[in-house]
């Protein structure tokens, strides 16, 4: 009886098999790093998106906080321009008004000077009796009083012309403290308390200005 050895075809046939396997499994490592770095890829696709999500929030919040901070900035230079208009009109209103008070009031040391020869004037013309003057036996008083006369009259015309108007309080008005002075307080028959009973200097006023009060007596209550 002849025994066949199936010993070496055997091995052939397992080396054959482990060739195999070993040719399977170099064609599977191979393939697998592309595997590997496709998923790889996919994962650092998804992360690189979420940096870029965050990288565009951060921009956005960056510029948001710049823009409030430029509207912030405009707001305040704004406000300054606004309140520099403000203080250049007020200053050019403020020095239009010093110029004219300065046209018009400027005369005013000069008209106060002035007055006091109207006063003299007044007193000269009030100190001569009415009987000398409607004689006709001192002619010549008579003359110097009507020059007096005429020369007060014109003194006035040109106070007038410049803004100056007599202050000559008719007995009883009211009592005034802004345009009166008040030299004494007395009961007065006929007047009623608070008002002018007598007025021993006149007045002026410049422009609506009092330049100088009437000295007046006022009507009290007996």
């Amino acid at each position: 009886m002849h025994v066949f050895d199936f010993t070496p075809r055997l091995s052939s046939a397992v080396g054959c098999f482990s060739l195999k396997g070993s040719a399977w499994s170099i064609q599977y490592l191979k393939a697998s790093p592309r595997l590997l770095c496709t998923a790889a890829q996919q994962k650092s696709g998804q992360g690189s998106e979420e940096d870029q999500h965050a990288e565009q929030s951060a921009a956005e919040k960056g510029l948001a906080e710049e823009k409030g901070q430029l509207e912030e900035q405009l707001k305040e230079v704004t406000d300054k321009y606004k309140r520099s208009l403000a203080d250049t009109e007020n200053l050019r209103t403020r020095s239009q008004k010093m110029v004219e008070d300065s046209k018009l009031y400027g005369i005013q040391r000069l008209c106060k000077d002035l007055l006091e020869v109207a006063d003299i004037l007044e007193k000269a013309t009030e100190s001569v009796p009415s009987e000398e003057v409607s004689s006709q036996k001192n002619p010549h008083l008579k003359n110097l009083y009507d020059g007096l006369v005429m020369t007060d009259k014109q003194m006035q015309k040109v106070f007038a012309k410049h803004g100056l108007v007599k202050l000559n309080p008719d007995g009883g008005q009211k009592f005034d403290p802004y345009e009166h002075e008040a030299l004494f307080h007395a009961p007065v028959e006929g007047k009623e308390p608070g008002t002018v009973a007598v007025v021993t200097k006149v007045g002026y006023k410049l422009h609506g200005r009092t330049l100088r009060p009437a000295l007046v007596g006022v009507a009290k209550a007996p």
